[in-house]
This record gives C-alpha cells, structure tokens and sequence, in this order.
C-alpha cells in the first residue's frame, strides 16, 4: 500500500470513522465532545505555537511520557510544549498529571488536510510520538515541513510487526522519515529495522515505564483504608478487559467464587480497563452473587462487601496499595497484558494470564526471578492465589523479585532525554 491510497481509503472510510464515535459514544459521553479537535479546527481555543508535542494516545502513554516531560521542563522552562491524545480518558490525564505547563488538544485524524491544519497552528520543532502510534500522514507532512520526528519508548510485538507487514512499503517509507528511534528492547529494534528503519537511526533505551513516579500519597491512604478493613486479605485484579464478547472479568469473578468458599474474608478490588464497563462488571458481580461496594460511592469495602468495583480514574497506585497480590488484566483475553510494571514497582507478586505481547520483554524479565507466575484460566488462578494466600513469606519473595526487576531496568527517560534534547537542538 501507498501513501495515495492511504488517504483515499481513510476518505472513505470517514463514515465509519464517525458511527465509530457515536457508538462509544453511548457508553463513555466524553466521546461526543471536542469533534472539531478531531479535525483541527480549534475555534476560540486560546493556543499558542509550541515547540515540541508529545503524542501520548491514552492513559498508559500518557504515564510514561510525564516523567520525560517534567525532566524536559526542568531542563530548558522556556520551552512550550503540546499533549495530544486520541481518548478522553487519555485527555483526563493530562491536565491531572502536568496541570497548565503544557497545552493539550486532541490529535486530529491522520487527513492531509487537517494534519496540515494541525501542524500550521502549532508550528512544532520536534514531534515525539510514544511507542507505536505512527500515522502515515502526520509523519509525511512533518517530514515534508522540516518538523523533526522522534518515536520514544517503542514498541512492535510480533503480531503488530505482521499487520505493519502487510503494508510494507507504506511502513517503510514512515519509519525511514524518523530522525531518531528510541526502542524499549532488542526485540522491539530487531522488529523495527526488519520493517525497513535504518539501525544507525535506532537505539535501545529501555521502557521509560520503568521510571514511573509512586505516589506517596495515594499509597499512605491505601494504607490508612486497608487498615479500616482490618487487614482483611485483598487480591486486585487491575485494568481487565474483553474481547469478542469475551469478558475477563467472567474468568476472575470464577477464580474468586473458588477462593471465598475457603477465605470468605478475602476482597477482590476489580478494576475495568475502561470507564465505560464501570457499570456493567458492577452488574456481572452482582449477578453471580457477591457483595458489592463502588470506590465513587461507597470508597472502601464494608467486612460483608466481597467486591470493591475500582470506578474512578487516576487511582491505580491507591488500588494496588490496597492489595496483598495482584493479577493484571488483558492477559486472559487476548489483548496483550496491561501495564505490570505498576504492581512491581510496589512490590506486589504478579499474576497474569498468558496474553502477553504488550510487555513481553518485561514479563520475561520478572519470570525469570520468579516475581510474576502465568496461569492459563480460573481455575489456575484460583489455585495460585490460594497457595500465595497460604504462604506469606512466598509473597514477600515475589514481590520482592518484580521489584527488584523495576529497580534494575530505570534510567530510560534519562536516555530518551539526551537523544530528544540532540533533537531539538538541531531543529529550526
């Protein structure tokens, strides 16, 4: 596929693209505002020309790019920055995290003709995409225009790597047009060049993920709140999600239906991927029977209450803190597991299903010292957290272990930093 036949298929695909929004829409209303962003056209809005942007697509780019944002503005306060995302519950993050340092709009779609309405209302320098999102026309038009491009933090699992195959030549000419490519494993770099990067333009930075900040406070009153529940054992069971019609959740509320009949103490904090399924997991819970308690309304789980539903944002560090062992979700489904960096850096034992391609350099790092175990379905999980719940001290060891893995592999914003700084000062 070429570049022309790109933009002729996203033409006609505008229709689609709009329904699309709609239909989210009915589950998460955030998608019904702010569609002139979508399209560059930002009316009133009081923006200025900036000199780099940060493309983050959702809430875990988000996270990972605020440390090398911060680290960016201390280095040079001068600087004016832009955060586009593509969700609303990416766009959420932003102003929470980095306040008004930085400006924040929505990406817009990757038409000709709204990238270049994008790129003249900013006039950027720099523009640093986070780990995979490439589109074809923005890349192109900042080529075109002088803007200099950096992919941060990169990924490419191997089933990415195939579907970027089969438009080869269009992902060849995007990833020649990158100045600078900083990849999170050999892995990630082996993928890319074999994709048709030039391996003088790539280097192995490590995953800037490693570097996330903990947040004192929001562990302290994790803390404050399990000490409320007495102590009560608590297993998370973090950013899970469905596919096809096939809700994790169904898998762990099973895995836990086998584990209350011996621990009727113990709590299951279940946290949705995804805003919109807030309600209907509550309702999956309820069905089969538990106790149910909402952290938007109820915040902590009464001693009768089986289920905390985590239904609120920016709180998965509060969530974690609650827990003695943590399962990570996206891995029952084949979807790739979510972030089990987060979990370890708070030294929690890691459990995931065997969907891994999301963190597969990191999930082999923390298997390999024994700080994450891999089950297959319910009834592995339930036998695994029921033996860690057995086994104290097998806990600590675990946790300890993800830990040490976080620990040994921090320092990739450090990196990224030098190569986005050589960047920009060799920009326009």
């Amino acid at each position: 596929m070429n570049r022309f036949l790109y933009c002729a298929l996203f033409y006609l695909a505008t229709p689609v693209i709009l329904l699309r929004l709609l239909w989210r829409s009915l589950r998460a209303p955030d998608y019904r505002k702010r569609w002139a962003e979508r399209f560059a056209f930002y009316g009133d809005l009081p923006l200025r020309r900036v000199d780099v942007v940060f493309h983050t697509v959702s809430v875990g780019e988000v996270h990972a790019a605020v440390p090398l944002i911060r680290k960016l503005q201390a280095h040079d306060p001068s600087l004016e920055i832009l955060v586009t995302t593509t969700t609303p519950t990416g766009s959420a993050r932003v102003p929470a995290m980095l306040g008004d340092t930085v400006q924040h709009v929505y990406l817009p779609y990757d038409y000709p003709g709204a990238v270049n309405r994008f790129l003249d209302r900013f006039a950027p320098r720099l523009l640093v995409i986070m780990e995979t999102e490439w589109w074809p026309n923005l890349v192109h038009c900042c080529a075109v225009r002088g803007v200099r491009l950096m992919l941060a933090n990169a990924r490419l699992s191997e089933k990415s790597q195939g579907n970027y195959q089969r438009m080869h030549k269009l992902a060849g000419e995007m990833l020649k047009s990158f100045d600078a490519v900083t990849g999170q494993s050999q892995h990630d770099r082996d993928r890319l060049v074999a994709l048709g990067l030039p391996p003088a333009k790539v280097e192995i930075a490590g995953s800037m993920k490693y570097d996330m900040m903990l947040n004192a406070d929001m562990l302290v009153q994790a803390r404050q709140d399990k000490k409320a529940m007495a102590g009560r054992p608590v297993l998370i069971a973090a950013s899970t999600r469905t596919l096809d019609g096939e809700a994790e959740e169904e898998k762990i509320l099973q895995a836990f239906g086998t584990l209350v009949a011996e621990r009727p103490d113990l709590l299951l904090v279940l946290v949705p991927r995804h805003p919109e399924r807030f309600d209907s997991v509550a309702a999956l819970a309820g069905k089969r029977g538990f106790s149910i308690a909402r952290r938007s309304r109820d915040r902590i789980a009464l001693p009768e209450q089986q289920v905390l539903i985590g239904d609120s944002m920016g709180e998965m560090q509060y969530y974690f803190g609650l827990a003695d062992i943590a399962f990570v979700g996206g891995s029952l489904v084949n979807t790739g597991c979510q972030n089990i960096i987060e979990p370890a850096a708070i030294g929690l034992p890691v459990i995931t299903g065997p969907s891994l391609y999301n963190f597969q350099a990191v999930s082999e790092a923390m298997i390999a010292v024994q700080g994450m175990l891999v089950v297959a379905n319910a009834a592995e999980l339930a036998a695994v957290v029921k033996s860690l719940l057995d086994n104290p001290s097998q806990q600590q060891v675990m946790g300890e272990a993800a830990r040490s893995v976080v620990e040994a592999n921090q320092g990739a914003t450090a990196r990224n930093l030098a190569v986005l700084s050589g960047l920009l000062g060799s920009a326009r």
